[in-house]
């Protein structure tokens, strides 16, 4: 996310809790309908609604978007290829089972799981 930050052009976010949806679309330079589109695109971005089922970003999200509009209207993405980048930036990516997974895979001798898939195997084509 270091590349919005960097750039002269990314407006200033006001130090606010929430920020409406006309807020943020006027922060960012794109329509209303623009960012409801990109909440049915990236899962990761999710605001909470008021009572009267108004739309309330967070700062977080505000910045989430800028990233996105930086990697579809500046970098030329896709959406599918923004929403890829997006999750390989995520340090939450990977899941914690995978990552054990991958570690099993190097800390343990692999001898013996390949002893017993061969083993089935045979015992297959008997």
């Amino acid at each position: 996310m270091t590349d919005v930050a960097i750039q002269p052009e990314s407006p200033e976010i006001p130090d606010k809790l929430y920020f409406r949806i006309g807020e943020v679309s006027s922060l960012l330079g794109v329509e209303t309908y623009v960012l409801r589109y990109w909440e049915t695109e990236f899962p990761s971005l999710a605001p909470k609604k008021s009572g009267t089922g108004h739309r309330l970003y967070r700062r977080k999200d505000v910045e989430l978007l800028l990233r996105i509009k930086h990697l579809l209207y500046e970098k030329r993405f896709t959406i599918e290829g923004a929403r890829q980048s997006l999750q390989s930036e995520s340090p939450k990516s990977r899941t914690p089972k995978e990552t054990r997974k991958q570690q099993s895979l190097f800390t343990q001798d692999p001898l013996p799981e390949i002893r017993r898939q061969l083993a089935d195997i045979l015992q297959m084509l008997k």
